[in-house]
């Protein structure tokens, strides 16, 4: 690992992982404002405000729709790599980013909530992004990179949303538009960098350009024996024919790797993650904890989840996917389990509140500890090179369907269950555990033979 791949990732994951944690987050704590100013602008052009339920349907949409921006992005993102590079891809990728913070920027000056709207969608298109390759001895550690960054994206919108800060009605348009600061670093940055060795030589055929790469990335001169890697990699799939998702689902040799890639992308959006990350301050208000604690409490977690994901990346090499992903899905189950119990009791025991806090606190760091990269790094290692986009297509997309789905409907899963809600969520996340425990082998350091003869 050499300072200017580590650089590299780092660089990338700032402006495109991080980008993905904040804009999750960053609804959380301005909703209140953000709904009065849809009520308001309502009035003014109709002559009166929204009801509660269309008003809920309309601030569910500004939460989800990020999400439908996100499906785009990804069904894009292999032909912008294609046509212009990753560091191309990317430029432009962060160009979005401008175009959107401006929309949200200048959204209540216009009196516009569609600007608000288009703008989330367009952070979306940019989340549905790409990052560099990494070496195979390196691929745990590096593939779970943007996860932190994702956990500090979180972090540091929760922290901007304090009252101090931008927490404030007045500041919620450039609270939501600061996502043009990193973007903008990012696009200035890049250029610093060459483009990726490999999309270089296998994509264009450029060795003289793929050298140059590879020397200031390694750090060394001698990079022969990873050009002649790559040729051979190249020949390779050239021979190989790159099946469609159609096909993949047809494939019976795979179908037991097809069918964990969709447990465990359908189950980590479906575990209720993004409904925490959304809508923090509502479950804290609704467990009781006082309105002026809400913030900083919500400031805590964030913390906590950026610990635990550090955790998670610096001993995914040493103890492997699997411990770290049923591990991380069964302290999420209890910890929502936990959360109907305190808010069922917290009538009585009014101490409960504060288990509330601190199963949210366990949701999150269970979630940051493995699901939250770990299934990305198995649809790869599960799946030979001809099998390894499609899969990648159809797990990408069911992560923001299912994104989209909780996203939007959680406001209304909630005033129709109540605390029974979290059930949901908790059923979901214990079964995905057992699915694992008892079907997905451990996969570090393991080839695709290896795994698919565990498999059969």
């Amino acid at each position: 690992l050499t300072f200017p791949l580590l650089s590299v990732t780092l660089l990338v994951s700032f402006g495109s992982s991080m980008l993905y944690g904040y804009n999750l987050a960053v609804v959380n704590s301005p909703a209140v404002h953000i709904k009065a100013f849809y009520n308001t602008t309502w009035s003014q052009r109709y002559g009166h405000g929204l009801d509660p339920g269309p008003l809920t349907l309309l601030y569910s949409l500004t939460v989800s729709i990020f999400a439908l921006g996100g499906l785009v992005g990804s069904l894009l993102v292999g032909m912008l790599v294609e046509r212009y590079g990753r560091n191309g891809a990317l430029s432009r990728s962060a160009l979005l980013v401008l175009l959107a913070g401006g929309f949200m920027g200048f959204s209540r000056e216009l009196a516009s909530p569609e600007m608000v709207i288009i703008g989330r969608s367009i952070t979306g298109l940019h989340s549905g992004r790409c990052c560099l390759d990494c070496g195979a001895n390196l691929r745990g550690f590096l593939g779970l990179m943007p996860s932190i960054f994702i956990c500090l994206g979180v972090f540091f919108a929760q922290v901007l949303g304090l009252p101090e800060l931008l927490g404030k009605d007045r500041f919620w348009p450039l609270f939501l538009s600061v996502v043009a600061i990193p973007a903008s670093l990012q696009l200035l940055l890049l250029r610093c960098f060459p483009e990726s060795p490999r999309y270089l030589l296998i994509e264009r055929n450029d060795v003289c350009g793929a050298t140059k790469a590879l020397c200031r990335f390694l750090g060394t001169p001698d990079v022969q024996d990873v050009i002649k890697e790559m040729k051979e990699e190249q020949r390779f799939l050239s021979s190989v024919e790159m099946i469609s998702v159609w096909q993949l689902l047809r494939d019976r040799s795979v179908c037991w790797q097809t069918l964990s890639v969709v447990v465990v992308n359908a189950g980590m959006q479906l575990s209720g993650i993004d409904a925490i990350w959304f809508y923090t301050n509502t479950i804290f208000q609704n467990a009781g904890i006082p309105v002026s604690q809400i913030p900083y409490t919500t400031v805590g977690t964030g913390a906590i989840e950026v610990v635990a994901g550090l955790i998670g990346c610096f001993t995914i090499e040493k103890l492997g996917r699997r411990p770290l992903i049923i591990t991380g899905f069964c302290t999420m189950g209890i910890c929502l389990a936990g959360i109907t119990v305190s808010l069922l009791l917290q009538t009585a025991l009014p101490w409960m509140r504060y288990v509330s806090v601190v199963c949210v606190i366990g949701i999150i760091a269970g979630f940051c500890m493995g699901p939250a990269g770990i299934p990305f790094l198995m649809t790869a290692e599960l799946f030979t090179q001809s099998h390894r986009p499609a899969a990648y297509i159809m797990g990408g997309s069911l992560n923001w369907i299912c994104n989209f789905t909780i996203g939007f409907i959680f406001p209304f899963l909630q005033m129709s269950a109540g605390a029974f809600c979290y059930l949901v969520f908790c059923s979901i996340c214990l079964l995905v555990a057992l699915y694992i425990y008892l079907v997905i082998p451990e996969t570090k350091n393991k080839t695709f033979m290896e795994i698919s003869h565990i498999f059969a």
